[in-house]
């Protein structure tokens, strides 16, 4: 694990939901990839990436999670989640 860098922001809403005066922590890959938040309510989303900066890995600290799998061109080929969603076009 590489970490590029940390910073502290102020958030004013996530997903639609609005919360105010709260500040989260972020953390980067080497890449410039952001693979962790932490709200100060104790919220966090971890995510992983390929070598070619997709997207393969989220995950919740309410233990939702999510994962893909790409081509070489990126496209889109596998998904599944934690409530059992599975669409595979391998």
């Amino acid at each position: 694990l590489y970490i590029m860098k940390k910073i502290y922001g102020y958030n004013v809403g996530i997903k639609g939901e609005y919360v105010y005066d709260e500040y989260y922590d972020v953390i980067y890959d080497g890449k410039g990839n952001e693979i962790y938040v932490e709200r100060s309510t104790g919220y966090w989303v971890k995510r992983e990436y390929d070598d070619n900066r997709n997207l393969i890995y989220w995950e919740t600290s309410n233990g939702y999670w999510e994962k893909w799998e790409h081509d070489d061109k990126g496209y889109n080929i596998y998904y599944e989640d934690s409530d059992g969603y599975i669409i595979d076009e391998r």
